[in-house]
């Protein structure tokens, strides 16, 4: 153990890597930043699950929250409702979905697994749009099945389920953003 030296390049992500070694050169070039600190960079990844049927049967938060455990590999936080809405039978304080907040190696990780395992599995795919950026550089993602990540077991689900994926970066503007999202991986479409 004590004599035990670390490699180099273990344990730093690979989207890390590629972030430093040809991300941030690019980006540098292509945008003018006079400092490396200036580049784009993501700042955390919110998960979220959104379960309106979870006001009827409360055991269907358990399985979200079991599987956003598993694609994340962080145990999900329960959101609870804010306001109270008659139509929908809602009360403040009810449990309405689960949500994760990624940052550092396991926002990259994910990252990872998104853009190169996960979304090539999406059914007839040929990419995500590029009009989902909200004017301050973050970028939000809907996925229709949890299905797609390759933790979920088929057999194991008892429903199909969607979710949200935001990635919160640094950027000042949307161009900076994609531009930093597409040098990434991420497959936008043409």
């Amino acid at each position: 153990m004590a004599g035990e030296e670390k490699k180099a390049g273990e344990g730093i992500p690979r989207m890390k890597e590629k972030y430093l070694s040809e991300v941030v050169p690019q980006l540098m070039k292509d945008f003018g930043y006079k400092n490396l600190l200036q580049a784009p960079r993501i700042e955390k990844i919110v998960v979220n699950m959104g379960l309106g049927e979870a006001i009827q049967n409360i055991k269907v938060l358990d399985h979200a929250s079991e599987e956003l455990g598993l694609i994340t590999g962080q145990k999900p936080i329960v959101t609870r409702a804010k306001k109270s809405i008659s139509n929908f039978k809602l009360r403040a304080g009810m449990p309405i979905g689960c949500s994760v907040t990624l940052r550092r190696t396991r926002m990259y990780e994910f990252l990872d697994r998104l853009i190169n395992i996960a979304l090539p599995r999406v059914r007839d795919f040929r990419g995500i749009s590029g009009k989902a950026f909200d004017g301050r550089g973050n970028y939000t993602l809907g996925i229709r099945e949890q299905i797609i990540f390759p933790e979920i077991n088929y057999d194991k689900i008892d429903k199909i389920r969607g979710m949200n994926i935001t990635i919160v970066t640094s950027a000042r503007t949307d161009e900076e953003a994609k531009a930093f999202l597409k040098y990434m991986g991420m497959p936008f479409r043409n």
